[in-house]
């Protein structure tokens, strides 16, 4: 134990008569141990907002949006024509088992007007399920009823952010006046902040209104009773695939499709927009991480052959060491040693430089991270088998030098 307590100040003195050229040496392992461990917490961070926002979403809940259509032999990408209606939306509700919530909508982007301030945001006309189906509550306020959307009534709800560019602060908002293309509109609530969607997206930039009014009087649509999307949610998560097949077969026999035709529209479970979304996440981390990994080698390669000039600048030392009772496994301990000490500092460096990179883009960018002890570990351990495996041929070839001819170097 006090040999090898000894090689490592030993090898702590030699790379301490350099410290330049230890520390650039060590630059591709901090680089590569740095961006692995920044790419693990982004990922993970991702993949953790993905889960979030489908639990407060819900996994039973289903997403039927227009598909693609061809008419007159033209054919329109998904959502260019309208094939869903509120009359859709209703069968559904009332016709297949095991539904228990239908929400419908239409949107746009469209300029929000408060007295001298305007706001583009998303205008969102929908049903008074929203709150219950996206569990997205008021704060402020109350969100619009039945009644409202029988009366058509000239009311909206805001969003955080909405509210936030459009009135100043310790205003008064509920019951403040706003107008969307001229029509003037009574806000009656607050919802709840949301935070960023699983795309980037703020979900608190938006105003929401009922249906009825954003189709007749501020939206306006070519066909009443067309709708961009319709939101269903079933009891349990384990019913989503029969009901996905009666939801199917409901809309193919009401859009009166053959049996040749395609569905002109598309449902989505939460569960695979998540598996897409993850999916993409871990393809990005691991082509980013393969890009890292090329740092790592680069590293080592640069820790050989900065180790190898080390054998030819201590080749009489060697020697000396050597006829004085050294043996081979001292000498190839003492380079491999040296080599490890430079990569777990630059691993332990790396560690830390990727733990601020995450929270550095947390803080500035906004992006999710998580750091995970696990890859800090991982990613340390690699950075030391790096140095061994690198190290171990100038060792190797330090070792195996002639006595007698490395005291006679010059």
């Amino acid at each position: 134990m006090s040999f090898l307590w000894l090689t490592i100040l030993s090898a702590l003195r030699i790379l301490r008569r350099n410290p330049l050229r230890a520390g650039l040496t060590m630059l591709g392992i901090i680089i590569g141990i740095g961006a692995v461990v920044a790419m693990v917490s982004l990922g993970q961070g991702a993949t953790a907002s993905v889960q979030a926002e489908i639990a407060s979403l819900g996994t039973n809940v289903l997403i039927i949006v227009p598909g693609a259509t061809t008419v007159g032999g033209v054919r329109g990408g998904l959502g260019s024509v309208s094939t869903l209606t509120v009359d859709d939306a209703g069968d559904i509700e009332k016709k297949v088992t095991s539904v228990t919530m239908v929400m419908y909508g239409t949107r746009s982007v469209l300029q929000v007007i408060h007295e001298n301030k305007n706001w583009s945001t998303i205008v969102l006309g929908t049903t008074p399920e929203f709150t219950d189906i996206r569990s997205w509550p008021v704060t402020q306020g109350n969100f619009f009823t039945q009644s409202d959307m029988d009366a058509v009534a000239k009311v909206v709800v805001l969003g955080k952010t909405a509210a936030q560019n459009l009135f100043e602060t310790g205003e008064d908002i509920v019951g403040s006046e706003i107008r969307i293309r001229n029509v003037p509109l009574r806000v009656i609530g607050i919802l709840a902040p949301k935070g960023q969607s699983i795309t980037g997206q703020d979900q608190d930039d938006l105003v929401v209104l009922p249906f009825t009014t954003a189709e007749r009087k501020v939206l306006g649509t070519k066909f009443l009773g067309t709708v961009g999307i319709i939101l269903v949610a079933t009891q349990t998560r384990h019913e989503i695939p029969a009901v996905v097949d009666d939801i199917k077969d409901l809309l193919r026999t009401k859009h009166h499709l053959q049996p040749s035709d395609e569905d002109d529209f598309t449902i989505r479970t939460m569960e695979d927009i998540a598996k897409t979304i993850a999916g993409t996440s871990r393809t990005m981390m691991l082509m980013l991480m393969g890009i890292a990994s090329i740092s790592l080698i680069v590293g080592g390669i640069g820790i050989m052959n900065i180790l190898l000039v080390s054998v030819t600048e201590r080749t009489r030392e060697i020697g000396l060491r050597m006829a004085v009772g050294a043996k081979r496994g001292h000498i190839l301990l003492q380079f491999l040693i040296e080599a490890i000490i430079m990569t777990a500092i630059g691993g332990a460096l790396g560690v830390g430089a990727g733990i601020g990179i995450a929270r550095a883009l947390t803080t500035m960018v906004g992006w999710p991270t998580i750091i995970s002890m696990q890859a800090i570990l991982v990613a340390f351990v690699f950075s030391v088998i790096v140095g061994i495996f690198f190290g171990l041929y100038p060792a190797n070839k330090a070792s195996k030098l002639n006595p007698i001819e490395a005291l006679h170097y010059e």
